[in-house]
């Protein structure tokens, strides 16, 4: 099923703020990287547009308006590919392993007596996400160390 534009980028900024941001999934995941890089370019591309294009149309003249207009428009666009790589990783389902991994953990969290959602026979990485960050939140140092 396709999606579109406006809908993957919600789901990606909300993937963005679903995922648990611990130095313990760094060397697992992409997520953390592309979502620190996607922050970034959300605060400062679109100051780095306006200067980019201002500066190149001050030097240049205004014969240069459509490549200032280019420039512009990859700067303000590198932000949502972030964003739109984050919509379409959250719809994903779960690897095999990392399935598995997903399968331990929702255990693991139901025997220590979290609430957590209906255990999916096919999760995706958003509830993969979701449930990391009620592990994180709830369980004890311990216990998320045995895991990381």
């Amino acid at each position: 099923m396709s999606q579109s534009f406006a809908s993957m980028v919600k789901d990606g900024h909300v993937y963005m703020k679903d995922w648990p941001m611990k130095k313990e999934l760094q060397s697992i995941f992409p997520e953390n990287r592309v979502i620190s890089a996607t922050r970034f370019g959300l605060r400062w591309m679109p100051p780095s547009a306006v200067i980019s294009a201002t500066v190149m149309l001050q030097v240049n003249g205004s014969e240069y308006l459509p490549q200032a207009i280019a420039i512009a428009a990859f700067f303000l666009s590198l932000p949502f590919q972030g964003l739109l790589w984050l919509g379409h990783r959250s719809k994903q389902s779960l690897p095999p392993s990392i399935r598995a991994w997903y399968h331990e953990i929702h255990a693991k969290m139901r025997e220590q007596g979290c609430e957590v959602a209906v255990n999916r026979s096919v999760p995706r990485y958003r509830e993969l996400a979701l449930l990391l960050k009620k592990a994180f939140k709830e369980l004890d140092r311990a216990f998320t160390k045995n895991w990381f």
